[in-house]
């Protein structure tokens, strides 16, 4: 998989991810609904009744990603020489900036840059929505333990065993230093975890990015 391939199959992962966060983030706003937050009533206030109060965050949230949505699909198409493209809702904008990713004129600068905004909106819908860092299975057994423990984290870009009793030996490595720790294997180094000893190491299947989306846990 060369360098472009792999920016875009990461950044479709990310932009996917967007996509279903952001319907999340609309829903927040929904009459009746308060967020994560538990509602508390002020001292001496009434009991009940009232609207619900509105969730800043979670706004400003919504404006930041449906402008920066917008502005990424624009500085796309001109890149690749596109008119301005139709109004749409933000879902929709996603999948079109990932459907421009095979375009002929893609390249790695470009394909890294998409990478990075939809990396960041996904974190900021995260952060509003209180979510965890998202955590994906990787198929395959850990060549440390042979458990089926592998996790993609891909704000970290890496892989991880989530086997607390997994160590590699080196006692230069984090995991070496507390269960705290886990062994990590950079992006460089996934292709080591597809392959056998003696075989062809092929790359980390981009299904497998794809499919991830669906094995959140």
């Amino acid at each position: 998989m060369n360098e472009i391939s792999t920016a875009a199959v990461h950044t479709r992962v990310w932009l996917d991810l967007l996509g279903r966060q952001f319907p999340e983030l609309l829903a927040e706003l929904a009459p009746g609904r308060t967020g994560p937050r538990p509602s508390r009533t002020p001292r001496g206030g009434p009991a009940g009744g009232g609207s619900a109060p509105l969730r800043l965050d979670v706004s400003d949230a919504i404006r930041d990603v449906t402008d920066g949505v917008i502005e990424l699909e624009e500085a796309v198409r001109e890149r690749l020489g596109q008119g301005r493209p139709r109004k749409a809702p933000v879902p929709e904008r996603l999948r079109r900036i990932a459907g421009l990713l095979d375009a002929p004129g893609v390249d790695a600068v470009l394909a890294e840059h998409v990478l990075s905004e939809a990396r960041r909106m996904s974190g900021r819908c995260g952060r509003a929505l209180g979510e965890a860092e998202p955590l994906f299975r990787v198929d395959g057994r850990c060549p440390l333990c042979d458990s089926v423990s592998l996790r993609l984290f891909p704000a970290r870009q890496a892989v991880l065993c989530v086997n607390p009793a997994c160590r590699c030996g080196d006692a230069a490595c984090g995991c070496a230093t507390g269960a705290e720790h886990r062994h990590s294997w950079p992006e460089e180094e996934w292709a080591a975890l597809t392959g056998r000893e003696g075989e062809e190491r092929p790359a980390l299947p981009a299904d497998t990015l794809r499919a991830a989306l669906g094995a959140a846990r």
